[in-house]
């Protein structure tokens, strides 16, 4: 491939190389040399950004974080898939104590709808919302209720763990399935008896925080690690030139405002965040037992093990059959006679398989699938081989 091709704004197509470089070879030589230095540049640094997350994604800001609230509301206009108000005397109650608050009196009447259903209110308020600013809410059947399809839910308040009220929730509930039966049969999609509310709790109160009022804060690390926090401090240092950013412990970065800095802690963090860093990770495996999922890192590694897998499954068949006796006979009786068909597999077929000492991710799920081994006994496998020492690796179970 000619130079032309590599660098086509250094030389130009039409210029004759070979006569250039007679004139002045140390031109040719020094363009050469540039195209090199390019490409290498350019094959070095595609692992790195591919590899490399920015800050922002990485941490949390110490105190700026969400804050969980609950509350206890009806949902009136359910097709009467609502609560049984004999079995669930909590929606009865709140009905009664609401119809007074609006003027109506029936207490001591026997109420019998089924269109009304106790729920229960969930939101999240994210940091720095202010007052005025909708948040999405989760409504939830408390009672007996089927469905909470086309219902509406009446004025919530939602309180925070101080009990102070944060955000108020009313509006109408959407929800992701439905059920219908008739006489002889049952269908059911989802979940219809929790519900979504876009945007249905307006923030009632602000939480105060006022982070220029910091001259230091800290940057917690969502996937604590040692080697990633100290990555984190020296990014911020290298692009700041200054040291102003340590690694406490495996957590947390204490980040302070270099002297002489004319923006706010704000304006630092904006500046910080869009660094990108290599985080690391602990070898680890996650097993959820309950559904079978085995989620395996790509630094697991193992030494050099034997395997062998293999199950004992019995397969006992019952095909029962009907005895007569001839047509016209005067003796004999209809009988059962039972007919047992048994089936061992022993698992012959399964021989022992060796994996080497330092066998990558691919390389193992390769190794148990050639074992033919399933995924539920792929954990118990996983579990054994850490047990004899050879999976340098954690095992988290679920």
């Amino acid at each position: 491939m000619s130079l032309a091709t590599l660098l086509p704004g250094a030389i130009k197509p039409e210029d004759n190389i070979m006569a250039r470089s007679i004139r002045n070879p140390g031109k040719i030589f020094g363009a050469a040399l540039f195209a090199a230095c390019l490409l290498l540049n350019v094959v070095v640094s595609l692992p790195a950004q591919a590899s490399t997350t920015r800050i922002k994604d990485i941490v949390d800001i110490e105190g700026s974080r969400d804050n969980l609230l609950v509350g206890y509301g009806l949902v009136v206009g359910l097709n009467g898939s609502g609560d049984g108000l004999n079995n669930s005397p909590f929606t009865e109650q709140s009905l009664i104590a609401m119809l007074e608050r609006l003027g109506v009196n029936i207490r001591g009447q026997n109420l019998n709808t089924g269109n009304v259903a106790a729920v229960m209110v969930t939101a999240t308020l994210p940091p720095f919302a202010n007052q005025g600013s909708r948040i999405d809410v989760v409504a939830s059947a408390l009672g007996d209720a089927k469905s909470l399809q086309g219902g509406t839910l009446l004025v919530t308040s939602l309180l925070g763990a101080d009990g102070e009220v944060y955000a108020v929730a009313q509006g109408s509930i959407n929800i992701s399935g439905f059920s219908v039966e008739g006489e002889a049969a049952t269908l059911t999609k989802n979940i219809p008896t929790s519900g979504r509310i876009p945007e249905g709790a307006i923030v009632e109160r602000e939480i105060p925080f006022d982070m220029n009022d910091f001259s230091n804060l800290r940057l917690a690390l969502k996937n604590p690690d040692f080697t990633t926090a100290r990555r984190i401090a020296r990014a911020i240092n290298g692009f700041l030139s200054t040291s102003v950013a340590t690694a406490e412990n495996s957590t947390s970065v204490k980040l302070s405002r270099p002297q002489g800095y004319k923006g706010t802690i704000v304006d630092l963090i904006t500046d910080i965040e869009q660094l990108p860093v290599e985080p690391d990770q602990v070898a680890r495996i996650v097993i959820d037992e309950r559904s079978g999922v085995i989620v395996m890192g790509s630094d697991v590694r193992i030494s050099t093990v034997a395997i062998a897998q293999g199950n004992l499954t019995v397969k006992i068949t019952e095909t029962p059959q009907v005895s007569q006796p001839n047509p016209f006979s005067e003796q004999g009786q209809t009988v059962v006679v039972p007919r047992t068909d048994i089936q061992v597999n022993q698992g012959q077929d399964v021989h022992l398989g060796v994996l080497d000492t330092g066998v990558t991710l691919q390389d193992l799920v390769t190794g148990l699938n050639k074992l033919g081994v399933s995924p539920r006994d792929t954990i118990s496998i996983l579990q054994a081989i850490k047990a004899a020492g050879a999976l340098q690796a954690d095992i988290q179970t679920l």
